[in-house]
């Protein structure tokens, strides 16, 4: 077959990625960390800000995938992660690939993310990362009477045969993981009835237990309980999918708990953040759910009398908006800017 030109047809509308990277460094990254680094540069050509918990939700990885794949690359000389005086990640700069030790290239800030701490720690990190098995190791690992009851259980709730690559991913959970056959179990139960049932999804969850240091179902229960069904009404509402972060569940619980909000005045808060915005919805609905807060709304009937407040005070107040836009927010959005709420998260 012979050679073939490529060609590009499109606009400005580009990321542009060296090819020093694509030589040298793409072949050694795993699939989350190219992901990751790719993701950055797009987002810094566009002058766009983002979050380690933003990162996790588009590419379905836990935060502790993306802050791996961000250690990973700042060890390899291509960006250099800045935190604040709390440990707290507020930026990220992106660095020359052809140069390991060049002045920064370009930098992408800020990149933060309030629930992304990284505590000092003179211990190194624990290594979860799968080993290449052999046949032998495998053809040993199956012939283990407690694997073959471990693999029948697996094959009935995923529907079908195990095959070699997902036998190897549950020998990596009781090799490397130290998860017990119990353990197993649970997990993939509960992986399953979340509608997940992909290998890679499952190991994901159980390399984030095996860094909580989660040995036994019981632990692992306790530390999915925060999950209930507050946070997955919330996601819902909010047209969010896959498994909710930790920042996203100590808002739905804040709400609940802490602001003591029955699941009307959230979901009223969801629907109107909905109609609103498609980025950054937590923080939208959390705004609001604040503001009714201070406000002390209890009830949606409350809600309804701030509306009906707002609408007397704008009849009388002069006009600050005009054109479509005024009047598309002044419709959707009753006593909350949410144009100029966006603008302060994304500058934020």
């Amino acid at each position: 077959m012979g050679c073939f030109k490529i060609l590009n047809s499109g606009g400005g509308d580009v990321t542009v990625v060296s090819n020093f990277f694509i030589d040298e460094y793409m072949k050694d990254a795993n699939d989350a960390q190219i992901k990751v680094y790719l993701y950055l540069l797009r987002m810094m050509t566009a002058g766009l800000t983002t979050s380690v918990s933003d990162i996790a939700d588009k590419f379905n990885h836990t935060e502790k995938d993306v802050l791996r794949a961000l250690k990973y690359w700042e060890k390899a000389g291509l960006l250099s992660l800045e935190f604040d005086q709390a440990k707290t990640l507020c930026g990220i700069l992106l660095l020359n690939p052809s140069l390991r030790k060049a002045q920064p290239a370009s930098v992408l800030t800020p990149v933060v993310s309030k629930e992304a701490r990284i505590t000092p720690s003179r211990e190194p990190e624990k290594d979860f990362a799968k080993p290449v098995y052999s046949l032998d190791q495998l053809r040993e690992f199956k012939d283990r009477e407690e694997t073959s009851q471990l693999i029948f259980v697996a094959e009935q709730y995923l529907g079908k045969p195990l095959g070699a690559s997902e036998i190897k991913t549950i020998l990596f959970f009781t090799d490397k993981l130290g998860f017990s056959e119990d353990l197993i179990d649970y997990l993939i139960q509960y992986c399953v009835d979340k509608g997940k049932k992909d290998f890679r999804y499952i190991e994901k969850v159980a390399i984030s237990w095996a860094e909580e240091g989660i040995k036994t179902p019981k632990q692992a229960a306790k530390a999915i309980q925060k999950y209930d069904k507050t946070v997955y009404d919330v996601m819902k509402a909010l047209g969010k999918s896959g498994s909710p972060t930790r920042t996203e569940v100590s808002y739905a619980m804040k709400w609940s708990r802490e602001y003591g909000f029955e699941p009307a005045v959230i979901q009223e808060a969801c629907s109107r953040t909905v109609m609103a915005t498609d980025k950054h919805r937590f923080e939208y609905a959390d705004s609001i759910l604040n503001s009714w807060y201070q406000k002390k709304v209890h009830h949606v009937s409350d809600i309804k009398a701030l509306d009906e407040a707002y609408q007397k005070n704008r009849l009388t107040a002069p006009r600050t908006s005009s054109g479509n836009a005024g009047q598309f927010n002044q419709f959707l959005h009753n006593d909350y800017d949410f144009d100029a709420l966006e603008k302060e998260l994304i500058s934020n």
